[in-house]
């Protein structure tokens, strides 16, 4: 300590022991001891073993986590790494993985251009003007021009003849006979429509199954099996419209039968008149 500041804790030691004397109550003294216990505080400097012991703590701290801390974490790292290569080599081998990608991506690349020039070979086959336009527009796999097809089908088979050239009968079984063939052609457009959609959504399955990561196989198979299902709903209602049509077809037969019938009652009654007369 300097002869200055010696001088100075000498002068508040005689202030403090001066106003302690002649303090008169208890606050007032409680007051000096606390004042006197900061100043002393303030004018004494830390001793350089409050250094040392803080140097002390922070090399006690980086030795915990240069020690049992990083041990754990070596121990954890460890464990992930063995995980890993469970993962890696047992559970989804990498080589296997990327062999099976390789043979999906080859099985696509091989397959898928030659089905698709099948799919999308012409079939159109009638050559007369009125014809011609009816196949175009049952072939277009459209589902909103289902006006433009009834007015082709009307000028390549005709419409309904009138009533006064025809019998009722054969007037309703033509307007049924038209009813049915336009009803399944526009199934069969409709058809056409979806079955693009499944062929576009196999497509998507077949470049995910080349580009999957591991474990994400069911979620592949969840999709092909819904493609699945749709495809399936599709080949139900082509069933159903060939259903409908054969019935129409018996029932066509049917009324001709009928009307067979009624024409030989006709000529019976005609007969019998005839001879009745004689």
């Amino acid at each position: 300590m300097s002869p200055l500041a010696g001088i100075l804790v000498a002068c508040f030691f005689v202030l403090f022991s001066y106003l302690m004397v002649n303090a008169r109550s208890r606050r007032q003294v409680v007051g000096l001891t606390l004042t006197g216990a900061l100043a002393l505080a303030l004018a004494t400097p830390p001793k350089a073993e409050a250094q040392s012991s803080l140097f002390s703590v922070i090399q006690a701290v980086l030795g915990a986590i240069n020690g049992p801390i990083e041990t754990a974490l070596n121990s954890i790292n460890s464990v992930r790494t063995a995980i890993s290569n469970l993962y890696q080599q047992v559970a989804w081998p990498v080589s296997l993985i990327n062999q099976a990608k390789a043979l999906v991506k080859q099985t696509v690349s091989q397959f898928r251009n030659p089905m698709q020039k099948i799919f999308n070979l012409s079939l159109k086959s009638a050559t007369l003007p009125d014809t011609a336009a009816l196949e175009k527009v049952m072939r277009n796999r459209q589902t909103d021009d289902f006006s433009v097809l009834s007015t082709a089908y009307g000028t390549a088979y005709g419409s309904v003849p009138p009533a006064q050239t025809v019998s009722p009968m054969d007037r309703a079984m033509v307007d049924m006979d038209d009813a049915l063939a336009l009803g399944n052609l526009k199934t069969l457009k409709e058809t056409d429509a979806a079955v693009d959609l499944t062929l576009q959504a196999a497509n998507d399955i077949e470049d995910g199954a080349g580009e999957a990561a591991p474990g994400s196989a069911p979620f592949l198979t969840a999709s092909a099996v819904v493609a699945s299902v749709q495809s399936q709903a599709l080949t139900q209602k082509m069933l159903a419209a060939e259903l409908r049509q054969e019935a129409a077809r018996l029932a066509h037969d049917n009324a001709l039968r009928k009307r067979g019938a009624a024409m030989a009652g006709d000529v019976n009654s005609q007969i019998l008149n005839l001879l009745r007369r004689k």
